[in-house]
């Protein structure tokens, strides 16, 4: 019911003029600044074609990885702001211009929001051997050994190293962070016992806890998730107020016509609305967003500013 309200209140916001009426007349191309079949990648192709669908032209995806996705962030910045180049941005958008002190393009004023897609929680996952069943029989297992467990993540600077800080600010922990580039030799490292904990997309991670080789404590996102609903969230285990998630969105470039925008966006929230894209993102562990292109705009300045500061207050860097 949400989801087809905040669809009806987009087609309301944004009236179809000329312009809006004849876009598009050619394929649209999709970036994504990571690989193919990450769920950056599935995502993008889940909302290209719907937009399709909706559209009546192809949406052509281009994987252009490098970079913790800047090098596909950039293209979608320099590109013509005619509605040609759009962009699948996630997390790493906010994030990187506080870990890289160099960054091609301002992530506000570079860009032009049109949908938020999916908040995507984590899962906090331990290896089976140890012996935590709960998040409050884990703050303990690792309070009797500071600074001696270690616990991985995809990247440094990535929502999962980020959750892992944020918990163990809250709980009074000394952790011992051991990067990995991506979430493949992160989940090896898990299956193998080499690494005894981490946070990982829920998507990543759920063929892995249903098949009993990692044990799942708790999820991240505010609310239980309706893909894990018999998980406890971290916030109900002990630590009210904790909830890190990240996020899938569609942006283009800067001056991109509003009537573009609005044509965009109402595509893509009634989409969102249906239930054979909304349960598909379930599936794949995410939680269908939608709104106007100006919630997404608030959304993203308070995910900036806010891990921004966790950033900065950590000493988190990049290079």
């Amino acid at each position: 019911m949400r989801r087809a309200a905040l669809a009806l209140l987009a087609i309301l916001a944004f009236p179809a003029s000329a312009g809006a009426e004849t876009y598009p007349s050619r394929p649209i191309r999709m970036i994504v600044g990571f690989p193919a079949g990450g769920p950056t990648d599935v995502l993008a192709r889940l909302v290209g074609q719907a937009i399709t669908e909706r559209l009546g032209q192809p949406v052509v995806i281009d994987n252009r990885p490098g970079a913790g996705g800047m090098i596909g962030d950039d293209v979608v910045a320099k590109a013509a702001s005619d509605g040609y180049t759009l962009g699948m941005m996630s997390s790493a958008h906010s994030t990187n211009p506080s870990l890289y002190p160099k960054i091609p393009h301002d992530v506000a004023k570079d860009f032009t929001s049109i949908a938020l897609v999916a908040l995507t929680p984590y899962i906090l996952v331990v290896n089976p051997a140890v012996p935590a069943r709960s998040v409050a029989e884990l703050v303990a297992w690792i309070q009797a050994q500071p600074g001696e467990v270690h616990y991985a993540s995809n990247s440094i600077g990535g929502r999962p190293h980020l959750a892992a800080e944020q918990l163990a600010r809250t709980a009074g922990l000394r952790l011992v962070h051991v990067p990995y580039k991506g979430s493949a030799p992160t989940i090896t490292a898990m299956l193998s016992g080499e690494i005894p904990l981490m946070f990982e997309n829920a998507s990543v991670l759920g063929p892995h806890i249903k098949a009993g080789k990692m044990r799942a404590l708790a999820i991240t996102s505010r609310e239980r998730t309706p893909a894990f609903p018999d998980l406890p969230t971290v916030a109900e285990s002990g630590y009210p107020g904790f909830e890190v998630v990240g996020y899938f969105g569609v942006r283009g470039p800067a001056r991109l016509p509003p009537e573009l925008v609005g044509r965009l966006n109402t595509a893509i929230v009634a989409a969102l609305a249906t239930p054979a894209l909304s349960e598909r993102l379930v599936e794949f562990g995410a939680d269908p967003a939608g709104g106007s292109p100006a919630d997404f705009e608030r959304f993203l300045a308070a995910d900036i500013a806010r891990w921004d500061k966790v950033i900065r207050d950590a000493g988190i860097t990049a290079d």
